[in-house]
């Protein structure tokens, strides 16, 4: 009765349109409530307290500091030097301004780990440049979207982190060693149809007049943004700082480059950056905090351990129950938000997980192949949202595009299922 009334009560909020946070709180507090109908004010003790230990883990400290170093590249002009740079190694023709889109946004994805804000610093300078060169406005929408999908597996990502604080036998380098391998077969299997459907169809005929950047030159401007990974990554593979002490660095990095080197951010500008990235870090965090009620309540009021019983007694072996968690996963990823859908379904998926001895790590890496997916998934895919926006397109017409882009990721997603070591060789080869 109260396992119905947890599910029940947080799909009718969802469906009335109440934001999915305050959902999560809601229907986990009322089943708290009613389970503990005899020591009703000693069961509401348990909201609040579940409220502040969602909030009260070290490595959350770092959502906030890697969305700020997103609103300070996007601000800084990397985007556009990265871009120039890409354009000056791969040259000019059909098929190549996509190819530098996705490699752009993988770039990226080393920086700020956040998909929406890759799509919007990426779209800013790519959609214009692609609709100039002859590329249709959806095709170039759906470019941008699809490649800012690869930055929630490229560390440092903020799903990874999240993961973490709920896996805890999976550590933050573990998980972004980890996603590397996966992040980057995901960026390759975007650029294959990305290039065919720009020469199939004729698109990007103008690319060839456009003129192609200095190497030189554009290198040189380019390797302030360059670096950032190799700050970021080596430092925390070197041992000289933590995850967290790497977004903090990244920060001051990011604002060196700003307004020391590149001087595209000016002390004015620094407030809204600020605003910007306290606005979306409070979301995350209101997120993460109350969907600490609703995990609690899973865990405490025997929900979990009969629906993985069930499942596992369904008799249809692990493949059988890994399809059914990708067609849940990919469905779910059309509506909501990738740190949401973890918050939700790993408290319930990691004991199957377990049950069949998946590796935590590898799981992990699953399970945000998936949320990418969603991601450009019509029809309420963050990023897809972002780059329609952009290119002034609705996202109805997009679907032409993006299903070649999901069938070829839903391939390395196949690949991953079947050879568990494109994922795990890395973090074991260094160490994690």
């Amino acid at each position: 009765m109260i396992t119905a009334l947890l599910f029940g009560s947080f799909l009718v909020l969802m469906a009335i349109g109440v934001p999915v946070a305050i959902a999560l709180g809601l229907s986990g507090t009322l089943a708290i409530v009613l389970s503990n109908l005899d020591t009703q004010w000693f069961g509401l003790m348990a909201v609040p307290q579940s409220f502040y230990a969602g909030l009260a883990k070290y490595p959350l400290l770092a959502i906030p500091m890697f969305v700020l170093v997103g609103s300070i590249f996007d601000r800084s002009g990397v985007a556009a030097r990265l871009v120039n740079f890409a354009v000056a190694v791969v040259g000019r023709g059909p098929g190549m301004l996509p190819l530098v889109t996705i490699a752009v946004a993988m770039f990226l994805g080393g920086i700020s780990g956040s998909g929406p804000a890759c799509a919007a610093a990426v779209g800013a300078v790519m959609i214009g440049a692609m609709k100039r060169a002859g590329y249709p406005a959806p095709y170039a929408a759906t470019i941008v979207g699809a490649g800012a999908a690869t930055d929630i597996l490229i560390p440092p990502s903020i799903a990874f982190i999240v993961y973490s604080v709920l896996v805890p036998q999976a550590s933050v380098p573990a998980l972004f060693a980890a996603g590397l391998v996966p992040g980057a077969l995901v960026g390759i299997a975007l650029i294959v149809p990305a290039v065919w459907l720009a020469r199939a169809h004729n698109m990007g005929a103008a690319e060839r007049d456009l003129p192609r950047p200095p190497f030189w030159r554009s290198l040189y401007e380019a390797i302030w943004g360059l670096s950032a990974p190799v700050i970021i990554l080596g430092g925390m593979r070197m041992g000289y700082f933590t995850p967290t002490e790497a977004a903090v660095v990244a920060v001051f990095y990011g604002l060196f480059v700003g307004m020391a080197v590149h001087r595209t951010i000016r002390f004015r500008d620094l407030f809204v950056i600020l605003r910007e990235a306290a606005e979306l870090s409070a979301v995350i965090m209101l997120v993460v905090s109350l969907a600490g009620i609703f995990a609690w309540a899973l865990s405490t009021l025997s929900v979990i351990d009969p629906i993985t019983r069930t499942i596992v007694g369904l008799g249809i072996g692990e493949y059988g129950v890994m399809a059914l968690i990708i067609i849940l996963l990919t469905i779910v990823g059309m509506f909501l938000d990738g740190i949401s859908i973890f918050l939700i379904f790993v408290p319930l998926l990691m004991p199957i997980a377990n049950a069949y001895g998946w590796d935590p790590v590898w799981f992990g890496v699953l399970l945000t192949v998936m949320v990418a997916l969603g991601q450009f998934t019509p029809p309420l895919a963050v990023n897809l949202m972002v780059s329609c926006r952009i290119a002034l397109v609705p996202i109805e017409s997009t679907f032409r595009w993006v299903t070649w882009l999901l069938v070829s990721v839903f391939a390395v997603l196949l690949l991953l299922i079947t050879f568990p070591e494109l994922a795990l060789w890395l973090p074991r080869y260094l160490g994690f």
